[in-house]
C-alpha cells in the first residue's frame, strides 16, 4: 500500500528539516510525501529544496491557513493511506510507517491512530504530556475523545467519500473532521497502542485566551452540528487533557 504524507508548512525554518527527515528515515519504501508550503519567507523553502528526493513533491503557494493546505495535499495525494506531518513534530520510530501499513494490510481498517507525545519545545527528550488515545467507541466520542490527529492515518478513498476539512473552521477543523468521520461516518478503526509521533508544545490553538475561547466555540459548533454532543462533552474533551499530564 501506498503512503502519502502530507506537511502543510509556512515560516518553520527552525523545524522543518527535522520533520522531513524523520519522514525520509521511514523504513516503509512505498511513501510519497507532499509539502505543502505556504509562500513561506523565512527560509523554510529553501531547508526544503536541500531535501528533495525522489519521493518529495513540493507545493509552494499562499492558502487560507492550515486546513486549506491540507486539503490541498489531499486533493493531490496518489497513496492509498494519507497521514500528516506536522511541520513541528517528527515520527517517534522509523518503522512507524511500516506499522501503519500492516494494520492497513491485515484489518482492512478505514482508519489507524496511535498515542502522541506532547515534547518540550526546548528539548525534544523531555516529554511534557503523554496523550494515550485508546479504543474508539461511539460513547467516547460524545463525552468529547478524539484520537490524537496527528497519529491519524486514513484510507484516501474514505477521505473522499466523507470529505476533507470544512475550513470555515479556523481552529477546530480536525476536530469537526473527526466527528464526522468517525461519528456520521462511522469509519472502522483500529488503535495502535503505542507512540506514532512527537509534538513539541505551542500550537497554534492554545497561543493566547482568545484563541483558546475562540476553539471551545469551534468545538462546540462541531459538535452540535455532527450532532455528537453538547456542552457536556466539550467540558469533558478538555477535563481529560488533564490527565495527560499525570501519565507522562
Amino acid at each position: 500500500m501506498k503512503i502519502t504524507v502530507i506537511t502543510a508548512v509556512y515560516n518553520r525554518v527552525e523545524t522543518i528539516a527535522q520533520a522531513l527527515d524523520s519522514v525520509a528515515a521511514q523504513s516503509y519504501g512505498d511513501v510519497e510525501h507532499l509539502v505543502v508550503d505556504g509562500a513561506s519567507t523565512d527560509g523554510t523553502l529553501e531547508v526544503v529544496q536541500e531535501r528533495i528526493h525522489h519521493k518529495i513533491r513540493v507545493i509552494s503557494e499562499p492558502d487560507d491557513g492550515i486546513y486549506d493546505a491540507l486539503n490541498k495535499g489531499i486533493a493531490a495525494a496518489t497513496g492509498d493511506i494519507v497521514g500528516l506531518m506536522h511541520s513541528d513534530d517528527f515520527f517517534a520510530q522509523n518503522d512507524v510507517l511500516s506499522n501503519v501499513a500492516y494494520i492497513f494490510e491485515t484489518t482492512g481498517a478505514d482508519a489507524v491512530y496511535g498515542d502522541l507525545d506532547y515534547i518540550s519545545a526546548s528539548n525534544p527528550a523531555k516529554v511534557i504530556r503523554h496523550w494515550k488515545a485508546g479504543v474508539y467507541t461511539p460513547r467516547k466520542l460524545a463525552r468529547g475523545w478524539m484520537p490524537p490527529h496527528p497519529t491519524l492515518f486514513m484510507q484516501r478513498d474514505v477521505l473522499e467519500r466523507l470529505g476533507t476539512y470544512d475550513t470555515s473552521y479556523r481552529i477546530s477543523a480536525d476536530y469537526e473532521a473527526i466527528l464526522r468521520w468517525f461519528g456520521k461516518g462511522g469509519v472502522a478503526s483500529f488503535y495502535l497502542p503505542e507512540v506514532l509521533v512527537k509534538m513539541r508544545v505551542g500550537g497554534e490553538s492554545n497561543r493566547s485566551i482568545e484563541r483558546i475561547l475562540r476553539k471551545s466555540c469551534e468545538d462546540y459548533r462541531a459538535l452540535r452540528s455532527n450532532r455528537v454532543g453538547g456542552v457536556g462533552a466539550l467540558a469533558w474533551k478538555n477535563f481529560s487533557k488533564l490527565t495527560q499530564f499525570l501519565n507522562k
